[in-house]
């Protein structure tokens, strides 16, 4: 007679279970969820240790298949206390990542919140906040990335296609569905001239 024996499930099996890849139609209310986060941030921190509060990744291209999640660059002023940032944006509504709890690489002062992570699954409305210091190379070719996509509609729909076909693969391995979008990226970025002058917003 046959034995079975059920396995436990990881913490990380039942991360990637109850937080997969989902991919939504461009929401044009995705902008209105920055603007109301922004002002949250805002308030919270305080106008005089941030620069910029800015809109990236796919939510901030119109007409672009996406995860309905927005993401946002914090870029904070470089005499910031950290330790009263993570207070100022605290828990459970708001989860710090860094150190050991970043899975990917991420620049100066390595800390991410994220918020809309329910204990069984997301939120309505789910934002990933990247702090940042001024001058970053990191934020200045996301900014480029976005806003070469804004300006090329094809562009927009090869993105698009590729994200469909990932999700196939990666559906509940987030970090591998972003490294494995990586070649794009990049290669859209070797083709814009840094040269010349860009003001973001």
């Amino acid at each position: 007679m046959e034995m079975y024996i059920a396995r436990l499930e990881t913490d990380e099996e039942r991360q990637a279970r109850i937080y997969p890849i989902i991919l939504n139609e461009y929401n044009p209310a995705w902008p209105d969820w920055f603007e109301e986060e922004k002002a949250i941030l805002t308030r919270l921190i305080g106008v005089e240790n941030i620069c910029r509060v800015l809109h990236i990744g796919s939510s901030a291209v119109p007409g672009l298949t996406a995860k309905p999640t927005v993401d946002i660059i914090l870029e904070v002023n470089e005499t910031i206390d950290l330790d009263e940032l993570t207070a100022a944006l605290s828990s459970p509504e708001y989860i710090c990542l860094s150190g050991a709890g970043l899975t990917m690489p991420t620049p100066p002062p390595h800390m991410t919140f994220i918020k809309g992570y329910l204990s069984n699954g997301f939120d309505e409305k789910v934002y990933h906040i990247h702090v940042r210091y001024p001058n970053d190379n990191d934020t200045h070719e996301k900014l480029l990335f976005r806003d070469y996509l804004r300006a090329h509609s094809e562009a927009v729909t090869e993105y698009a296609e590729l994200k469909r076909r990932l999700f196939k693969d990666y559906e509940h391995n987030r970090d591998g569905y972003t490294e494995a979008k990586g070649s794009f990226i990049m290669g859209i970025i070797r083709r814009i001239d840094n040269s010349h002058s860009i003001t973001y917003t």
